[in-house]
């Protein structure tokens, strides 16, 4: 394979001359770039594109940083943001942390983003104080999505977590619910998650502003899949506290919940109400009513706020975009039903 240096020899140039004449730069005569660009193709050499980017100072590479890419949440968010900055002539670089703690910490704070790329985004990354200092050393522009810990100098996108949380509950409690559980997240989570708690923040307000005091009882983690929230409801059959409704903080775990209530032999929702929040793809076809939040959109915003910092060379003051909620009503709510008025249902594993 041919190399820069070949180019040159042949040509009759320095290699600092066909890099200037293969990047289109002013202080190369025609004569000469028209002698790089026959030499270069007799030779058949080809640029190295991330070689060009750096020799310009750029890196045309933007990271984004997620903390579990399996998760249709942050899928969703790294897709549309890809769709933008590919559109723009930037790669995009993904990092996963596959939910370790060991992997943010050395990402962040050994300085694998320096020099590699040209911005940043994190979504959803909850940072401590020497990971904060870290992204600042950085010196690049950067966007955060979706809850986690604001950067000093940041822009945000995200949608309202507490008020998705009580639209839920409030949409249960209009149909006449006062016993309401709500599946929530891991409490142990080693990337130390704040969605939920945003979500389970609305949820509670929702409640005490009818005079409901929450019940700790009903309250059952769920970790964020459709396996844990299975798992989560049939733990709340085994308390026996009888809610007549359950607010799970993802679709996800909605989903979930749904089918661990079919296998107790309940229905939905003439026995016990289910509502989500997201409208994930599978939230339509299993009938769940849920708050839906524009996913897509979060990471198309997020790509083109990035796309303005770099074109613009300079940082503004950081703004914070919040997108809008919506309650879609579907199958999985309706008013009490007979579980309400104490039946017993069968619980399984």
């Amino acid at each position: 394979m041919a190399r820069i240096d070949d180019v040159a020899r042949l040509a009759g140039v320095s290699t600092a001359t066909v890099s200037r004449a293969l990047r289109g730069l002013p202080e190369v005569s025609t004569a000469t770039r028209s002698r790089v660009l026959d030499a270069a193709s007799r030779l058949g050499y080809v640029a190295s594109p991330s070689a060009s980017r750096l020799a310009g100072g750029k890196t045309r590479a933007v990271a984004v940083v997620v903390p579990r890419i399996t998760r249709w949440f942050f899928a969703t968010v790294v897709e549309a943001a890809e769709e933008v900055l590919h559109d723009a002539g930037y790669d995009l670089l993904l990092y996963n942390f596959g939910g370790r703690e060991q992997a943010r910490r050395q990402l962040l704070r050994l300085g694998a983003l320096y020099k590699r790329v040209d911005a940043v985004m994190l979504i959803a990354t909850p940072l401590d104080p020497d990971d904060l200092a870290a992204v600042a050393r950085l010196a690049i522009p950067g966007v955060t999505v979706s809850s986690g810990t604001p950067v000093p100098g940041w822009s945000s996108v995200r949608i309202d977590d507490v008020a998705a949380g009580r639209a839920a509950t409030e949409h249960l409690i209009a149909l006449g619910h006062r016993r309401i559980a709500y599946i929530t997240g891991n409490a142990a989570d080693e990337l130390a998650f704040t969605t939920h708690l945003c979500r389970q923040r609305g949820y509670e307000d929702a409640l005490r502003a009818i005079g409901v005091e929450p019940d700790a009882e009903l309250w059952v983690e769920g970790d964020f899949t459709v396996a844990g929230g299975a798992r989560a409801t049939a733990e709340l059959m085994r308390r026996g506290r009888s809610p007549t409704a359950i607010f799970a903080a993802c679709d996800e775990m909605a989903t979930g919940a749904l089918a661990s209530l079919r296998r107790a032999g309940l229905r939905v929702p003439e026995d016990i109400s289910v509502v989500g929040i997201d409208d994930h793809d599978i939230a339509g076809a299993v009938g769940l009513t849920t708050v839906a939040q524009p996913v897509a959109e979060q990471g198309r915003l997020a790509a083109a706020v990035l796309l303005e910092l770099l074109r613009i060379g300079t940082v503004p003051s950081a703004t914070c975009a919040v997108l809008p909620t919506r309650l879609v009503v579907r199958d999985s709510t309706a008013a009490p039903g007979r579980w309400a008025r104490g039946s017993v249902v069968r619980t399984t594993n």
